[in-house]
């Protein structure tokens, strides 16, 4: 993995039980590890997101979870713990700052700060049952509640959104033509309006009423 370090003295948001630890830069696009890669790093985020995502012999890829801001990756630590490969491929969505430590830094870590193991355990109890949440939505929550909280999400105050089809299938976890006949049907009550590589909110209410699940 190629990166750019930074001068930690720049940074004042390091954990202390990382000081010391390389800070490196990832750019937005970048490829962190891929399904079969070998796990010899822990890395902790200190700015950016990271998607990671299973991908099926066919080539359908499902999110399985986002890292943000002050938290660690699961998978990672999963396969540092049980020194597995990597079953599930991960990219930048927004460029990231991360603090990266060695597998041998890692297990010496494990085992001599409890500040250290409290910041990996508590993140890797989080994120196992942000998946879980992730399982129980996919299983149970209709696809247009799902939609519809998706969209809201990605407004950020914005009317039009840049999203693709398959992008909102991933992210949700369903085929393509399952958004695409959900966003026709929308276009057609009014609601949205489409567009080549994005959408146009046409009614906020309608879309909020849907992702309340109360229809």
């Amino acid at each position: 993995m190629n990166f750019i370090n930074i001068d930690q003295e720049k940074l004042d948001h390091v954990p202390d039980c990382l000081k010391g630890s390389n800070i490196v830069s990832l750019p937005k696009g970048m490829r962190v590890f891929q399904s079969g890669d070998a796990c010899d790093q822990f890395f902790y985020l200190l700015k950016g997101v990271v998607r990671v995502d299973l991908i099926s012999l066919s080539g359908k890829a499902i999110m399985l979870y986002r890292v943000g801001s002050d938290q660690t990756c699961v998978l990672n630590t999963s396969c540092l713990l049980s020194g597995n490969d990597y079953c599930a491929e991960a990219h930048i969505e927004e460029d990231v700052e991360a603090c990266i430590i060695s597998h041998s830094e890692f297990e010496a870590k494990l085992n001599q700060s409890a500040e250290f193991r409290k910041l990996v355990f508590l993140s890797f109890s989080e994120r196992l049952a942000s998946m879980m949440s992730k399982i129980e939505e996919v299983a149970f929550v209709p696809i247009d509640t799902r939609l519809a909280a998706r969209v809201l999400q990605l407004q950020h105050g914005n009317a039009t959104i840049k999203i693709t089809h398959d992008e909102l299938a991933t992210d949700l976890g369903t085929a393509r033509e399952v958004i695409s006949r959900k966003l026709a049907q929308w276009e057609k009550l009014g609601m949205i309006e489409r567009g080549r590589g994005s959408l146009t909110i046409l009614n906020t209410e309608q879309l909020q009423y849907l992702a309340s699940g109360e229809h």
